[in-house]
């Protein structure tokens, strides 16, 4: 191959700036990617045959408990274009490498409606699919197209319609069977030019009010859902944090019945099929955790579900953080909480 490794990945760097959890941990390789053809250069170069490799978006979803023994890929694929258009639509291809708020905002301020209730949410855009991104409502599967993706050895762009991604609960196809096999370069979602306003989820409504807005814009509940999110969420400019450290677990109506008639403010979301969402958060508060400081973590004091570091804490601090979490949880009303965040360590475990 003609390009010569070392001037496309650099070795031992310090991932602190790449993850808004501040946490210090080494990638033994690291490779900033602006295209695809530079992926793929990347992929196929003999010094990259057996490495780990690990895809790296805004890295606020992330968690590093160990140092990175591979080759971390940032992924900074950028660009926006409309690839098809009606009366009715758009459909909008975007780099994975796009910030998703900044992307968010682009589409508010052209009228394109559908993510609006999504604004704030930290990442790329990238990264949205595979965690079918949600908030206030709605989720990313509503508005997702198609996405292209490179094959781990860099062989070929593969194209995967929506009904190939199976969408979950924050999960797709890409954290189940394609975790590892492809990395996403681009992603098209479908935009309403007459959209569809989602207003009752959360405060969106009850806000609405206060500002006496009876007919709202897409443009009106971008900018309630950020603000809501800045007064409940801590920006992780200045307190580390990836957000929802846990997913709201899903749990039988019958075990929901069980913790209603034992704390009658109990919160559930009933999701059909006799299951409902109770939110963590709440099961958190409820354990005793909320705002609490442990050496260099702790949770934030307006919101248990998140995870700080409070300055200087290591990876393996907050895993044990939210191993205790998780144990005190599970002992006082019999639910087992699942990270939403992605661990990164020997083990995997928290």
């Amino acid at each position: 191959m003609s390009t010569d490794f070392e001037s496309l990945v650099k070795t031992d760097v310090d991932l602190q700036p790449y993850n808004t959890l501040n946490i210090s941990a080494k990638a033994r390789y690291f490779a900033s990617v602006e295209s695809e053809i530079q992926l793929k250069e990347i992929l196929r170069h003999p010094k990259t045959e057996g490495l780990k490799i690990m895809v790296l978006g805004g890295g606020s979803n992330v968690l590093f408990g160990d140092d990175f023994d591979g080759l971390v890929l940032h992924i900074r694929i950028k660009g926006r274009e409309v690839v098809k258009e009606t009366d009715d639509n758009v459909w909008l291809k975007i780099g994975a490498g796009e910030n998703w708020h900044q992307t968010v905002r682009y589409c508010v301020d052209k009228g394109w409606g559908g993510i609006e209730n999504l604004s704030l949410i930290p990442g790329t855009v990238g990264a949205a699919p595979i965690q079918n991104i949600g908030a206030y409502g709605v989720e990313l599967k509503e508005v997702f197209e198609w996405l292209e993706a490179v094959d781990i050895e860099g062989r070929e762009t593969r194209r995967y319609e929506k009904e190939h991604c199976e969408f979950g609960y924050r999960d797709s196809i890409f954290k189940g069977e394609l975790k590892g096999v492809v990395i996403v370069t681009n992603v098209v979602l479908k935009l309403s030019k007459n959209p569809e306003l989602n207003t009752s989820y959360g405060a969106i409504q009850s806000e609405l009010d206060k500002r006496n807005i009876d007919q709202p814009t897409i443009h009106d509940i971008s900018d309630i859902v950020i603000d809501i999110r800045n007064s409940k969420l801590p920006n992780p400019d200045l307190l580390g944090n990836a957000g929802s450290f846990f997913k709201n677990p899903i749990v039988k109506d019958d075990d929901y019945k069980r913790i209603k008639k034992k704390y009658p403010e109990a919160p559930g979301y009933d999701m059909g099929n006799q299951k409902t969402k109770v939110p963590a958060g709440w099961l958190i508060e409820e354990a005793g955790w909320k705002g609490k400081v442990v050496g260099n973590t702790g949770t934030y004091k307006q919101q248990a579900l998140v995870i700080v570091n409070h300055g200087g804490a290591t990876g393996r601090e907050i895993l044990n953080l939210a191993g205790r979490i998780k144990k005190s949880v599970k002992e006082k009303f019999g639910i087992a909480l699942v990270p939403e965040v992605n661990i990164v360590s020997s083990d995997g475990k928290v």
